[in-house]
């Protein structure tokens, strides 16, 4: 017998209850994926960088697709930042800073990110505000391209373009709500 007044039948309902609603919580987590890789996995030549006169720069320069779901409550916009910390020997290099992607968005379609739709363009590394592809130099070994998707309390044109990688995330403060995640692998 269960005591409090509780059957049986009501106790495993409030179980099964329970369960179901952690379950919906778990497929309710912010998430960023990509149709072109597994989060982990190897980017597609023709995602890696063309800038001219670079031999590192193997590829078309198309940016990949993403898609989010999930956004946290009470998010306004959304800022992407692309980099990969392996480079420049271990400083770092930022491929892309982009920001006021309003939150009626759920992704990126392929190139939308080197043709600059659909966000406001900070400045990146090599100086650009829209995507640049990766350029690892030859023998450098896989570097980890990492995209990361920041959910905001902040409207979609609160910030204005040519904001660097540290000068967003510096704006961020205080207005991030959260973030997600993929890596994406590439080397020569």
């Amino acid at each position: 017998m269960i005591g409090h007044g509780l059957s049986a039948l009501a106790l495993g309902a409030a179980l099964l209850t329970g369960s179901l609603s952690f379950a919906a919580q778990a497929a309710g987590t912010f998430t960023l994926t990509s149709p072109a890789f597994q989060d982990g996995g190897m980017l597609a030549q023709k995602y890696a960088g063309a800038t001219p006169g670079n031999a590192s720069c193997t590829g078309d320069n198309v940016s990949p697709p993403l898609n989010w779901s999930n956004p946290p409550t009470g998010t306004q916009s959304f800022a992407l930042l692309l980099s990969d910390p392996e480079g420049r020997s271990g400083l770092g290099v930022s491929h892309l800073v982009a920001y006021g992607i309003p939150v009626s968005a759920s992704g990126f379609a392929e190139g939308d990110l080197t043709l600059g739709k659909g966000f406001i363009g900070g400045k990146n590394s090599p100086g650009t505000a829209v995507y640049h592809g990766p350029c690892p130099p030859a023998g450098s070994g896989l570097h980890h391209y990492t995209f990361v998707l920041i959910a905001t309390d902040l409207p979609p044109h609160a910030l204005g373009p040519g904001l660097t990688r540290e000068q967003l995330l510096e704006k961020l403060h205080g207005h991030a709500k959260g973030g997600a995640g993929i890596i994406g692998r590439f080397g020569q």
